[in-house]
């Protein structure tokens, strides 16, 4: 409890507590050495020039405080204190009070300001100093003198019963001579003037110094007597017994004290856990070391054993190649023996002197040693091993190794971080982005999307990548997305869900990839031309499995001895014929007369009406009700063409030599569209 009995100024035990009105404490002492002329802040005596910040010292107070702001301005009690967190009574009073002296609380550094009386105005902290004297006796400390100037104070000596202040030796001679007024005080031992003077002592109306404060304001927040209730001030304020409220605010300081003490006991208990954790830590960190300095050795053992293994083909090696020269040298000498025995033998015989007995050998040995020196040139001349060992050991993968050598996280990590700024939708495809997991250790990620209908997930990416877009999915449809992380200990939460709806009518260009050769396209790959005299097929860039989808082509460029086609295909369509010659692609091929449909080679249901150029031909494939139905210059084409679409189709088209067209995408349906159906 010593943290809360002492002085934030002097840091020692209060001696003379006093309140500011931010609730704060102080010495007297204290305060009136903390005590400056008010002019030091910049303040002038109005209310209007009271700081801004001023107004932060009561601004949790309401409006139940004015009438005793108003009060307190005017009262001996407060003797014209001017404080900065009571600046609306000011204001509605119109009052100008001059304020000469403040006081900056040390702790919350609100201001309070003063008139000439200065800190003494301040209300006496009566529990506080209570508090101190029983703690003080109760610890057995000495009593401080309570007038004295340095720090620290000396021991008091003596109490005056009267002034209930404390003296020491030189105080008492100064402050409080025994002789005028004075003569008649008692003086007693500091610890027995304490408990005499706080029996029994109730406060006083400093009013009315005969009658006990024994009433509380609710209005005010002061105790007040029975006279102060026959004042204006309170008569029409909510007045209860003192002992009442002060029955009702213990009850309410006990119930809090009891769930603070709650709060105490689990932090005591928390600390303790504290505590446990870090000899569990301790403990953990011995075993992790230990493990560690173990695998550490068997890789340095490893390291040793390579070493051997290595430093043992070395000198294999070397015992390998002197065995060759040893060979080699052993094959020389053995050889020039033989030269040598030649030689001599070739000497010799060129002494002779009989010709006919030279020449019977001659040949043969001029023979012999043109053999021997081509021989010796040939294999002897050259060491058949090199001293030099052109090997070097490769170190630098193990070196690189071992300089990333680190931890694991030895469990799963965390989820993901969908960053949703980063994510869209656009037409048929979505892109999702996330943000890796802090602090774990990842080694992929797994990217799972529902089927656009509140389904089941599936996954749709597997890799490293933190960012990955879709293709190919429904249009108008929500489609959600999550997204784990993994590692070799096992898979991760997964993220938060994100939303992405894709568009609820198609975009999309002929895809000279997925079309077939023979053909030209504009930069925006929007106008096709056909090139030889054989049909072609272009194919959409955007495949339907769902949804609602019209689209039109206009005629850019028509010779009307050709048949284009228009309708839909599957991807796999024979691309070198015209639409709907296979049973991958249903078509409407028309002329400048009339039109068919066409499927897997049959032709059927002809209707009158052609194309010319500026001619559109529309295409309306309902996959709600599986049909597909064609339109020329915005009116219907006979009757639905096909029926019972199922699977993914892609807008076509087939064209030859002397046919143009230009594709609109993103139209409405047509607005009869139910007549039609």
């Amino acid at each position: 409890m010593e943290e809360e009995l002492c002085c934030p100024a002097c840091k020692q035990f209060y001696s003379n507590p006093v309140l500011l009105p931010c609730h704060h404490s102080l010495c007297l002492l204290c305060a009136i050495h903390l005590q400056q002329p008010a002019n030091n802040h910049n303040t002038t005596s109005t209310l209007n020039s009271v700081p801004e910040n001023a107004e932060s010292v009561t601004s949790g107070s309401s409006g139940d405080y004015q009438e005793s702001d108003k009060l307190s301005i005017l009262s001996e009690t407060d003797s014209g204190v001017i404080c900065a967190s009571r600046p609306n009574s000011f204001i509605e009073n119109n009052l100008t009070v001059s304020s000469t002296l403040s006081v900056t609380c040390p702790v919350c550094h609100k201001l309070v300001y003063f008139d000439e009386n200065g800190v003494h105005n301040l209300p006496k902290y009566r529990i506080m100093h209570n508090i101190v004297e029983k703690y003080s006796e109760l610890k057995n400390l000495a009593l401080k003198c309570q007038m004295c100037e340095t720090e620290p104070a000396n021991d008091a000596t003596v109490m005056c019963e009267q002034c209930e202040v404390r003296y020491c030796t030189s105080c008492r001679e100064s402050c409080h001579p025994s002789r005028g007024p004075l003569a008649k005080h008692v003086l007693s031992d500091p610890k027995k003037g304490l408990s005499s003077s706080t029996k029994g002592k109730t406060g006083n109306c400093p009013e009315h110094v005969e009658e006990t404060l024994n009433m509380f304001c609710s209005v005010c927040k002061i105790c007040v007597c029975a006279l102060c209730l026959l004042d204006s001030r309170h008569m029409s304020h909510d007045v209860q017994p003192a002992t009442v409220i002060c029955k009702i605010q213990k009850t309410d300081l006990s119930h809090n004290l009891q769930q603070l003490s709650e709060r105490a006991r689990a932090t005591t208990e928390f600390i303790q856990q504290l505590k446990g954790l870090n000899e569990e830590i301790e403990h953990n960190c011995d075993d992790f070391e230990n493990i560690i300095s173990g695998q550490c050795q068997v890789l340095i053992e490893a390291i040793h054993e390579r070493r051997n293994n290595l430093i043992e083909f070395i000198r294999q090696e070397k015992e390998m190649r002197k065995g060759v020269l040893k060979d080699q040298a052993a094959t020389c000498t053995q050889r020039l023996q033989h030269t040598t025995a030649l030689l001599q033998f070739c000497i010799e015989a060129l002494k002779e002197t009989d010709s006919s007995s030279f020449l019977q050998v001659g040949s043969m040995l001029i023979n012999r040693v043109m053999d021997t020196d081509h021989s010796w040139q040939k294999e002897w001349s050259v060491p058949q091993v090199s001293p030099q060992f052109e090997l070097t050991l490769d170190d630098a993968p193990v070196l690189t190794a071992i300089k990333q050598l680190n931890f694991i996280q030895t469990k799963p990590p965390v989820a993901p971080i969908i960053i949703p700024e980063e994510c869209n939708a656009e037409n048929n495809s979505v892109t999702v982005a996330w943000q890796p997991p802090n602090l774990s250790h990842v080694e992929g990620y797994v990217l799972e999307l529902d089927d656009g209908n509140g389904g089941d997930f599936r996954e749709v990416y597997c890799g490293n990548e933190t960012i990955c877009t879709v293709d190919g999915l429904h249009f108008r449809s929500l489609y959600n997305a999550r997204v784990k992380a993994f590692n070799s200990t096992g898979e991760g939460e997964y993220s938060e869900l994100i939303g992405l709806q894709t568009a609820d009518v198609a975009w999309f260009t002929f895809d000279p990839v997925l079309s077939g050769p023979g053909l030209q396209y504009s930069e925006n790959n929007t106008r096709v031309t056909g090139e030889g005299w054989e049909h072609r097929i272009a194919l959409g860039s955007v495949g339907f499995s769902r949804g609602l989808h019209y689209w039109e082509f206009t005629i850019e460029k028509y010779d009307t001895d050709t048949d284009p086609s228009f309708g839909v295909a599957r991807i796999d369509v024979t691309r070198d014929k015209m639409l709907g010659k296979d049973d991958k692609g249903w078509a409407m091929y028309i002329d400048n007369q009339r039109s068919w449909f066409q499927h897997a080679g049959a032709h059927e249901q002809r209707v009158e009406g052609g194309i010319q150029i500026g001619s559109t031909v529309g295409v309306l494939l309902d996959l709600e009700q599986h049909t597909l139905s064609f339109y020329v210059n915005e009116e219907p084409q006979g009757n639905i063409a096909f029926r019972d679409l199922y699977g993914v189709f892609y807008p076509a088209v087939s064209i030859n030599r002397g046919v143009s067209i230009t594709v609109h995408t993103s139209l409405e349906p047509p607005s009869d569209l139910d007549e039609t159906q």
